[in-house]
């Protein structure tokens, strides 16, 4: 398998010129841990995370004064890292030096990426422009999908056929993001977070009446807040 097969392809992404306070509450609102930093041409620039919003002088967390004295006066790294916590803009925040990969990228060389830099997603980049990502819960995914005892491929190709699921449930009346979509063998597995049942049953509707799909495995799980 490789990047296009698991990659979930509705990224949500920031501008360089947002707020951190706007990237806070991005990661909340969609329930995610880091997002992408586009240019005005969609090119990827960097990344934020929940670690890089840690260290915050509006939650008192930041370095003690004293110390930031003695870095900005011995320490130009130490001086780099006062600005990055420091300051409300993205484009000072975000990590510039991003690991990437591409749709066709194995989902062997996705878990070294993973493994080396020690992170937990891979914005998947093609053309300069960020056109999915891949996460550890992905690969996870994935794995967990082709354990399943699945039936002979389908004459519609897997990847085709998760071309055309994704494209289907974009025009689905959801309010959530983009589930991920997992194809093998004609066996579709649905995973991710909706905001609820009714979300829910619109997802896998639309998955069963798509032609080429014999069977739908449904994982997706209904936000916490919308449980009834």
């Amino acid at each position: 398998m490789i990047a296009a097969d698991v990659m979930i392809s509705d990224v949500i992404t920031v501008s360089a010129d947002a707020s951190v306070n706007e990237v806070a509450k991005t990661l909340l609102a969609n329930r995610i841990s880091a997002v992408p930093v586009v240019d005005q041409q969609g090119r990827l620039v960097g990344i934020v995370s929940e670690g890089d919003l840690v260290r915050r002088p509006e939650i008192g967390t930041e370095r003690a004064r004293s110390w930031w004295l003695d870095a900005l006066s011995t320490n130009r790294g130490l001086a780099d890292e006062f600005v990055r916590s420091h300051s409300r803009k993205v484009k000072d925040v975000m990590a510039r030096d991003v690991v990437t990969a591409t749709p066709d990228t194995s989902l062997d060389q996705i878990a070294t990426l993973l493994e080396k830099h020690r992170i937990k997603r891979v914005p998947i980049v093609s053309d300069g422009k960020i056109v999915g990502i891949v996460s550890r819960a992905n690969l996870v995914q994935a794995l967990a999908s082709l354990m399943e005892k699945l039936r002979p491929a389908t004459s519609t190709s897997d990847a085709a056929l998760r071309g055309q699921l994704l494209a289907r449930l974009q025009k689905a009346p959801r309010t959530g993001s983009l589930p991920n979509v997992i194809v093998y063998g004609g066996t579709v597995q649905l995973w991710g977070i909706v905001d609820s049942e009714a979300e829910r049953n619109v997802v896998r509707v639309a998955v069963e009446v798509t032609p080429g799909v014999r069977r739908v495995i449904d994982n997706l799980i209904v936000h916490a807040d919308d449980r009834q």
